[in-house]
């Protein structure tokens, strides 16, 4: 069920969002990710640092166009800030990076924020950079396994603290299923997909990009449900928004000016994400141009609020957080539009 490209044009701060799911990720059987640890942190976002830290990952291929560009750089320049780019391997590694302060700013998904924020890890949500449908339930043909009902006993990969696995317990939910009747194999998304390939497990909570190449090497997504894939979220630590103020304006216009970038240029965009996840350009354009929504609003507001309502329960049903309460207030305190409303991509000059 691929989303159809909207050509409406927007404002500015409303510009339809180019963006896929997924993973930083090489396709390779290892699991091993194109460029991973090519960014080392440097000193977190303490007052008086000349050093922003910031991620790029896979799965948000704005933050891939304005590394590309070199926007940040320019930008800050005037400032003595330095560009540290860190690449996120998934939702949960970012949450990692940002709870210990190796990066200021990160990529998640909507539920692997509230998760972290719900558990203490001061952040906020300040922009909202894709809508994707970017996890799915994934077999390999002849598996036997054609509904969530047929996953009763098997194994099943998927990383936890990221959306696929929360897709995963809202299918298994639906199904009438919980964790407890599946074996579930905690492996980063790239090493979930290579298990599912060497038959050491049955099915793969999959995300794209990575996913999409599984399908063209002849995987079988055999459940999709849009409803079940949270936003992606940049998210930020809250003291580098308190001492970095100028700082974290400077991200958001850059995320403004590469999501009206995108829209006008979607194929270039896939051969970034090509050449950055190490893809084959026909597997990129499948996500970015049929599995992206090319028309989100960039501010964390009440359609964020509602998704995150309606998973948080699951969490506290599974024990990730311990009260219903510590949810609730997460919810309450995780989104902050007020960046995106002050966003000015025509601050952003071109290298």
């Amino acid at each position: 069920m691929p989303f159809a490209r909207k050509t409406t044009r927007r404002k500015t701060t409303r510009r339809s969002l180019l963006t896929a799911a997924a993973v930083s990720a090489a396709l390779a059987l290892t699991g091993c990710v194109a460029g991973e640890g090519s960014g080392k942190p440097a000193a977190s976002g303490a007052a008086g640092s000349a050093t922003l830290n910031i991620d790029f990952a896979t799965y948000n291929p704005l933050s891939l166009v304005i590394k590309k560009k070199g926007w940040l750089e320019t930008a800050l320049k005037d400032q003595g800030v330095t560009v540290n780019w860190v690449q996120s391997a998934g939702s949960n590694k970012a949450n990692e990076a940002l709870r210990s302060g190796a990066i200021d700013v990160g990529s998640t998904a909507g539920s692997a924020a509230l998760l972290a924020k719900a558990n203490g890890s001061p952040i906020k949500a300040i922009d909202i950079f894709s809508q994707p449908e970017w996890a799915a339930l994934v077999t390999k043909p002849g598996s036997g396994i054609s509904t969530v009902a047929d996953l009763k006993g098997k194994s099943v990969a998927a990383t936890k603290g990221t959306d696929p696995y929360f897709f995963l317990l809202q299918s298994l939910s639906e199904a009438g299923l919980s964790a407890k009747d599946v074996t579930v194999q905690n492996l980063q998304h790239a090493d979930g997909r290579a298990a599912l390939e060497n038959g050491s497990v049955d099915a793969w909570s999959g995300l794209d990009p990575i996913m999409a190449g599984a399908e063209q090497k002849g995987a079988k997504l055999f459940y999709r449900n849009l409803s079940f894939n949270t936003y992606g979220f940049l998210n930020a630590t809250e003291s580098f928004l308190k001492d970095k103020p100028k700082q974290a304006q400077a991200v958001v216009n850059a995320y403004e000016k590469a999501r009206a970038w995108a829209s006008a240029n979607p194929e270039e965009t896939a051969q970034i994400l090509a050449d950055a996840a190490g893809l084959d350009l026909a597997v990129a354009k499948t996500v970015v141009l049929q599995r992206s929504n090319l028309d989100v609003d960039p501010a964390p507001g009440e359609a964020q609020r509602k998704v995150l309502a309606k998973i948080g329960p699951t969490f506290v049903e599974t024990g990730d957080v311990a009260s219903q309460k510590q949810i609730d207030d997460a919810v309450a305190s995780l989104l902050d539009d007020s960046l995106v409303k002050k966003a000015d991509a025509s601050a952003i000059k071109d290298s």
